[in-house]
């Protein structure tokens, strides 16, 4: 197995948005599967869920789920819906975000692509949030709660490495 230096990767690692048509390896998609299910949760309750989907014509539709900022599902090779049960951990929310974080470095580690796309707290239209939009479609656990969208694929743009430099260090207070 190649080591990679996850610092270095921490750099490097941005969110992708356009995909090549490649699809991925059976291994790929088990070894992104097996990250998620390796994320910690609050006293070991994994609440979470992941919903994966292929299906080229599902992806389409799923990118309906929001007005903005939903269209790389569209393209995407695979698709993971982050959802939650928030009877199983009040830090449902918490616990589905470490999954889905786990998910993006484990793909960029890879060599691979993905975007976040936030459902929770945001909305298909006047009358239904985005997360309930996606529950509904894909016929989820009317108990879970969908924090977000990890769209994945082979990287079909480049971006440069974070400046160092840019770094905001005033963010960080170090008390002695």
């Amino acid at each position: 197995m190649n080591k990679i230096d996850f610092h270095e990767m921490l750099f490097t690692r941005h969110s992708i948005r356009k995909y090549t048509d490649k699809e991925l390896t059976s291994d790929e998609v088990r070894t992104i599967l097996e990250a998620a299910l390796l994320a910690p949760s609050s006293k070991s309750s994994r609440p979470w869920h992941f919903t994966v989907v292929e299906n080229p014509e599902i992806l389409k539709v799923m990118a309906q789920c929001k007005p903005q900022f939903a269209h790389p599902i569209a393209n995407a090779s695979l698709a993971v819906v982050v959802s939650a049960n928030p009877t199983v951990s009040d830090v449902w929310i918490e616990d589905a975000a470490i999954a889905a974080t786990y998910i993006q470095l484990q793909v960029e580690a890879l060599g691979l692509g993905s975007c976040w796309i936030q459902l929770r707290n945001r909305l298909h239209d006047d009358e239904t949030s985005a997360s309930q939009w996606m529950k509904d479609y894909l016929d989820l656990d009317p108990e879970l709660e969908v924090l977000c969208v990890i769209t994945i694929g082979h990287k079909n743009e480049v971006r440069k490495p974070v400046d160092p430099e840019k770094l905001k260090w005033e963010k960080v207070l170090i008390v002695d």
